[in-house]
């Protein structure tokens, strides 16, 4: 494999690097094919993939002019480039593609973010600042918290974190690149 990557070189890239490669549809299909496939692929099996996705079709469905040019531009071109930032390892005379720790370190720049994208930040900002209200009210007796033990604010308090947690976690559990059949942006 490469002498390029190395573990952690995503750390040495700049922000600016790090979106450059990524601006290409061609790079975020590899690493989505990357991620479904347990880290490795060959480079024709790749290639037949994401040459699938470009076109809308199934690999079957595709032209051997469309694997061609799918597969020329992987080996010269995108491949390297990710070997080279140590995303990837790349074994050119073998037609192996592997992913490296570093493509892990990608994920939080993968993100799928819908447009409508809930505000969860802001979410749990609100939960805190009422929970907090909540604390103040029963410490200090005022009207009807008064009556409200501490454990059942607690209990009220843990199950809405908790409640929220798992609506998030069920609402973004497809929102990474490779982790369900919802390609990224071309």
């Amino acid at each position: 494999m490469s002498t390029h990557a190395t573990a952690g070189r995503v750390g040495e890239l700049s922000k600016g690097e790090i979106f450059t490669l990524l601006a290409n549809a061609r790079r975020r299909y590899v690493l989505h094919y990357l991620r479904r496939s347990d880290g490795t692929a060959e480079l024709r099996e790749l290639a037949d993939h994401v040459a699938a996705w470009e076109v809308g079709s199934t690999v079957e469905g595709l032209t051997s002019d469309q694997r061609k040019k799918v597969y020329t531009s992987l080996q010269q071109t995108h491949l390297r480039k990710l070997d080279e930032a140590g995303i990837v390892e790349y074994d050119h005379e073998a037609g192996q593609v592997e992913a490296t720790p570093a493509a892990e370190e990608l994920e939080v720049y993968l993100e799928i973010v819908p447009e409508r994208e809930f505000p969860w930040r802001e979410y749990y900002l609100a939960l805190g600042a009422v929970s907090t209200a909540l604390v103040f009210v029963t410490w200090t007796d005022v009207g009807p918290f008064a009556a409200l033990p501490d454990i059942a604010l607690a209990g009220l308090i843990a199950g809405a974190m908790t409640v929220s947690a798992a609506a998030q976690m069920y609402r973004e559990r497809d929102m990474r690149i490779g982790e369900s059949g919802v390609l990224p942006d071309a």
